[in-house]
């Protein structure tokens, strides 16, 4: 079963099989947790909405219908989840802080130690949502254009004049950095 297409599981999935499910959240929760990480710049809130999403396959598995591939239809629902919490506003009083956490970077943080990582990290994070969604998906997840108008639910023409903005943005406030090279 392990050689079996997404497709191929998600039909099974649809049956109610748990271990053609197990399959396929092996395969793709890490892409998800790291495209949600990418999109919200929160690790704890990624892990959320990977298993959110995960949940989401889950029960919609019986409506699923192949018309896009399975990895495109889980990136347009962990996109979906993630522009949902960004328009939430939580606030919380002090006391929910609870303990101070553990000043040791996580994986992810080691892994982007260089300054110059961060801060095009930063100036990304600083975009629009739609935007920054429309980078990450092409330029970090190596989507296509096409694939990303998918997800986003807009067409072509809307990614790319989505892209030209957000490079142009990107550009004025990393074209000093690049500039001293």
């Amino acid at each position: 079963m392990q050689e079996q297409s997404d497709e191929a599981l998600m039909a099974r999935v649809a049956a109610g099989d748990e271990a053609a499910f197990r399959i396929l959240a092996r395969r793709h929760v890490p892409r998800a947790i790291a495209l949600a990480r990418r999109v919200l710049r929160n690790s704890a809130e990624a892990e959320d909405v990977a298993q959110d999403a995960m949940l989401r396959v889950w029960t919609n598995a019986p409506r699923w219908r192949p018309i896009a591939s399975f990895r495109t239809w889980l990136t347009r629902i962990v996109v979906n989840l993630c522009i949902d919490r960004q328009r939430r506003v939580s606030w919380l009083g002090i006391e929910a802080a609870g303990d101070v956490a553990d000043p040791a970077p996580d994986a992810a943080a080691r892994r982007e130690t260089s300054d110059t990582a961060r801060l095009i990290d930063e100036a990304i994070a600083e975009l629009p949502v739609r935007q920054r969604t429309a980078i990450v998906l092409t330029y970090r997840e190596g989507m296509s254009n096409a694939q990303t108008a998918e997800v986003l639910e807009s067409s072509v023409a809307a990614v790319e004049t989505l892209l030209v903005r957000a490079k142009q943005t990107l550009r004025a406030k990393l074209g000093p950095l690049f500039d001293k090279s």
